[in-house]
C-alpha cells in the first residue's frame, strides 16, 4: 500500500461482544443487589469493567471496601431501582443509553443515579432529554423535580426551566398544596425575584402559611394562632426572619396590612414591624427593611438600553394597563424586533429618520428609544459643596427617553422616561402633540444628532422642548403576537 496505513474501526462488534459479557456472564465476580421490598434484582458484573468505566467503582470495588462471599464480591444499592440500574449496567458496557417509554420520574431517577455513580457527562444528554419530552410532567411536579436537580449543579438547565415555568404563572404554584413542602433555600431564591407577577400580600398570606408549616408542632396539627404558646412564637420568628427583607411592604396597602400582617405582629421581629408600621403611617420605610424595587414582569427583547423589565412596562402602557399590572395568560404579547442601532453605524440621523419613514409607510407600529448622553455642565449641577464631584454624579444617573407610535390611532402613542433602572421612576405622556424629533446639530463638534421632545406641555416627562446629545439610538418594530 505504498507506505500508506489503512484504519478500520469495527465498534459495532466490539460493543456487541462485550454487552454478550454482560448478558450471559459465566466468568463474573460481582454480584450487584439493588431496590428494596418487593422491588430487588441480582445484577452479575466484571470489576474489572465496573473499574475501569466508573470512579465510583474504582473506589467502592478497592480492597479496602469490598465484601466477599464464595469469592464473589457482593454489593448492595438500595437506593436505586432495578429498572435504572439496568440502564446504567448497560451504558458502563456499552457507552450506550436507550430509552423508549420511560416516564418523567424514570428519567430523573437516571439523572440522580448517574450523578451518584459520578458519570457526569451523561447529565446534559438526560437533562435534555427531560426538557424536551417530559415538559407537561415537570410543570405537574415542580416541588418534586426542583428539589432534585438543586442538589445536582450540572442540572442548571432543568433548574432553570422550573424557574421559568414558576415565573410564567406564580400565582398557580404559590397556591398550589406542595407549594407548602418547598425547600426554605429555593423559597427564598424566589421571592428575591422582581419577575413574579403576583401581589405582594399574596405572597405575605402563603409565606406565612408556608412558615407555619415549616415549624415543628404547627402546621395541620396547631394553626390556629389564638393558641400558639411564646415557644411556638419564637420558633416561627425564627423562621420567618431571613424572609422579612424581601416583601415589598410599599406594594401592600394599609388594609392588608391591618387585616393580614398585623395579626401576626408577635412573630414579626420588633424593630422591623415598628419600621413597616411606619410606614403606613408617615410613609417613610426604613432601607434597613426592604431596598428592593416593586416586582414585575419581565418580556423579552434585544437592547442595549432598556431590560426586560422595562419592555414588560412598556406593553403594559401599549394595552393602557398600569405599569405594574399583572399580565395574565389572555393578554396580547408583544415582540419587539430591532431594526435599527446606533452603535453599528454611528448616530445618523439620516439613518434613524430614513427607518421612522419606512415604519410610516408601512404603518409598522414602532418604539424609539434614546439613551441620553449625560453632560456635566446642563442637566444635573451639583447643589452642594461636598467632595461628590459632577463627573461621579454623571457617572451614576441614566436617563432613557422613548416614544411609541402606533398607526391605529393618535391617541394610542405615547412618550416616556426610565431613570437609572428604576421602575418607580418611570414616566409617561398621551398628549398627541408629544413626540421625539431627531435633528443636526453641532457639527463642528462631531456630533451630528440631536434629540428635541417637541411641543411638550406639562413637564412631566421632560421640559418643554428640551435638546440633548443621544448617547444610544434604537428602534423596534412592535409586534402582537396572537
Amino acid at each position: 500500500m505504498s507506505g500508506k496505513i489503512a484504519v478500520k474501526k469495527f465498534y459495532g462488534g466490539l460493543l456487541r461482544d462485550i454487552l454478550l459479557m454482560l448478558n450471559n456472564a459465566d466468568d463474573y465476580d460481582v454480584i450487584i443487589q439493588v431496590g428494596k421490598n418487593q422491588n430487588i434484582k441480582e445484577f452479575r458484573a466484571h470489576s474489572n469493567i465496573l473499574r475501569a468505566r466508573s470512579k465510583y467503582f474504582k473506589t467502592a470495588l478497592s480492597e479496602n471496601w469490598i465484601a466477599k462471599k464464595n469469592n464473589l464480591i457482593e454489593f448492595k444499592k438500595p437506593n436505586i431501582s432495578p429498572d435504572i440500574f439496568d440502564i446504567i449496567l448497560k451504558y458502563i458496557y456499552t457507552g450506550k443509553i436507550r430509552l423508549t417509554d420511560e416516564s418523567g420520574e424514570d428519567i430523573l431517577g437516571l439523572i440522580v443515579a448517574f450523578k451518584e455513580f459520578l458519570f457526569n457527562d451523561i447529565l446534559i444528554y438526560l437533562e435534555d432529554c427531560m426538557i424536551k419530552y417530559q415538559l407537561r410532567w415537570i410543570q405537574q411536579n415542580l416541588v418534586f423535580v426542583l428539589h432534585t436537580v438543586s442538589k445536582i449543579p450540572e442540572c442548571k438547565k432543568l433548574r432553570d426551566h422550573c424557574i421559568k415555568f414558576i415565573v410564567e404563572d406564580p400565582q398557580m404554584f404559590i397556591t398550589s398544596k406542595d407549594f407548602l413542602s418547598l425547600d426554605g433555600d429555593i423559597l427564598f431564591e424566589l421571592l428575591k425575584r422582581d419577575d413574579l407577577q403576583i401581589e405582594e400580600i399574596v405572597i405575605w398570606d402563603y409565606l406565612i402559611k408556608w412558615v407555619i408549616e415549616q415549624t415543628t408542632g404547627l402546621g395541620s396539627e396547631n394553626g390556629d394562632r389564638t393558641k400558639w404558646n411564646n415557644e411556638n412564637c419564637e420558633a416561627l420568628k425564627e423562621k420567618l426572619e431571613k424572609f422579612i427583607p424581601l416583601i415589598r411592604f410599599s406594594e401592600i396597602s394599609s388594609d392588608d396590612f391591618f387585616d393580614k400582617i398585623r395579626p401576626f405582629e408577635a412573630i414579626i421581629p420588633r424593630n422591623i414591624y415598628e419600621e413597616v408600621l411606619k410606614y403606613y403611617m408617615k410613609g417613610t420605610l426604613s432601607e434597613g427593611i426592604t431596598t428592593l424595587p416593586p416586582r414585575v414582569g419581565m418580556i423579552d427583547i434585544e437592547s442595549k438600553i432598556i431590560k426586560p423589565k422595562h419592555a414588560f412596562i412598556i406593553a403594559n402602557w401599549i394595552d393602557r394597563k398600569d405599569e405594574k399590572a399583572i399580565r395574565n395568560k389572555s393578554d396580547l404579547k408583544y415582540n419587539f424586533k430591532r431594526i435599527y442601532y446606533s452603535g453599528w453605524h454611528g448616530t445618523n440621523i439620516m439613518a434613524i429618520n430614513r427607518v421612522r419613514d419606512r415604519c410610516k409607510d408601512n404603518q409598522d407600529p414602532h418604539l424609539i428609544l434614546v439613551n441620553q448622553r449625560q453632560n456635566t455642565d446642563n442637566t444635573f449641577q451639583q447643589k452642594s459643596r461636598n467632595v461628590v464631584s459632577q463627573e461621579k454624579i454623571s457617572q451614576n444617573f441614566k436617563k432613557i427617553y422613548g416614544e411609541y407610535i402606533s398607526f391605529i390611532s393618535h391617541n394610542e402613542g405615547f412618550i416616556f422616561s426610565f431613570e437609572n433602572d428604576n421602575v418607580k421612576n418611570t414616566k409617561i405622556s398621551r398628549n398627541i402633540n408629544d413626540s421625539i424629533s431627531f435633528n443636526s446639530f453641532n457639527e463642528s463638534s462631531g456630533q451630528n444628532v440631536h434629540v428635541k421632545m417637541s411641543e411638550y406641555c406639562n413637564g412631566n416627562v421632560v421640559r418643554k422642548n428640551e435638546n440633548f446629545v443621544p448617547k444610544e439610538v434604537e428602534i423596534f418594530i412592535v409586534y402582537k403576537i396572537k
